[in-house]
Order: structure tokens, then C-alpha cells, then sequence
């Protein structure tokens, strides 16, 4: 036999282009606790989104309601005549006796709906017979072209929106 050099077990592979490393990569952080926001951006942050609730707050607030808010309907209801003072207080006698501090007081908006209600208040007596009650009903809500009031049962009174408004309630009876 003829001597034959010895051949490798693993033929050689042909020679292409080389593989690409691996860019470097800078090392993570590690994840700490301590970590977030410095304080000046955790401040802006904080004011920015507060501002931006509060506003947002104000306009849902602002657009949301149809009623143009309320006053308090005010003004004086005299009793004229069978008054009898009791004490520090009037009540009506006779077909006037459904007449007292607490008496109900309904108010009326234009189309005739009950709009708010409140009662008599505080009496004084004025002359022998006659007795002033101060009139305040609550939470009347504006925006009505006029305004009805109705003591007891003894029918309404008209007010005009101003009239209502600044207090110009004024009736009486007897």
C-alpha cells in the first residue's frame, strides 16, 4: 500500500464572511426603591394633572345644571284685623285662624307649578288688633318670568321677577 497522509475526520467548511460580533451593551441599573421622579417633576407632574381634574370638574359643573340658581323670597304678611297677640307672638281669631307663625307659604312659578315653599316666620305685633309675620321661603329658583305667593289658602299675589328677587314681598289680610 502507498503511504496516503492522513486525512482530518471533519472536512474543512468553506471560508465565508465572518460572523458579526456583538456590540457592547451598557450594564442595567439595578431596579432600587429610590428610584421615580425627582421632586421638582413630581411636583409639575402633580400640578399639571391637578389643574387639569379641577378644571375639568369646573366645566362638567359649569354645563351641567339647567337651573340659573336660587334666592330666598323675603317680605312681610300682615294680618290686618282679628289678630290676638299671645306672648311674643300673633296668631289670626276667628275666620282668621289658620293665620300663625308657621302657616304655609307656597310659591308659584309661571306656569303655575309649586316652585318652592316655606312657612310664616317670626309675628309683631303692629296695632290693637294686627300683627306683622315675616315672610322668608328658601331656595326659590330664579328665572321665572314672574312669581305667584300663597299664604294658607287665601289665594296669590303676583311679583314681578325683580319684586321677588330683592325682597319686595309684601301682602295682607283682614
Amino acid at each position: 500500500m502507498t503511504n496516503l497522509p492522513e486525512q482530518p475526520a471533519i472536512p474543512p467548511q468553506p471560508a465565508g464572511p465572518p460572523t458579526p460580533s456583538v456590540p457592547p451593551q451598557p450594564p442595567i441599573p439595578p431596579v432600587t426603591a429610590k428610584g421615580g421622579l425627582s421632586p421638582l417633576a413630581a411636583g409639575l407632574l402633580g400640578l399639571t394633572v391637578g389643574a387639569g381634574l379641577m378644571g375639568g370638574i369646573w366645566a362638567i359643573t359649569a354645563n351641567s345644571s339647567d337651573e340659573p340658581g336660587t334666592f330666598t323670597l323675603t317680605g312681610t304678611f300682615s294680618l290686618t284685623e282679628d289678630a290676638l297677640p299671645l306672648g311674643d307672638t300673633c296668631s289670626g281669631t276667628g275666620g282668621y285662624d289658620d293665620i300663625s307663625e308657621g302657616t304655609s307659604i307656597t310659591v308659584y312659578g309661571a306656569k303655575g307649578d309649586v316652585i318652592a315653599t316655606g312657612q310664616l316666620g317670626d309675628s309683631e305685633k303692629t296695632g290693637y288688633n294686627s300683627c306683622d309675620f315675616a315672610v322668608e321661603v328658601p331656595d326659590v329658583p330664579r328665572g321665572e318670568r314672574f312669581y305667584k305667593v300663597e299664604v294658607s289658602h287665601r289665594g296669590t299675589v303676583q311679583l314681578t321677577t325683580e319684586e321677588a328677587e330683592n325682597g319686595e314681598f309684601g301682602a295682607s289680610l283682614g
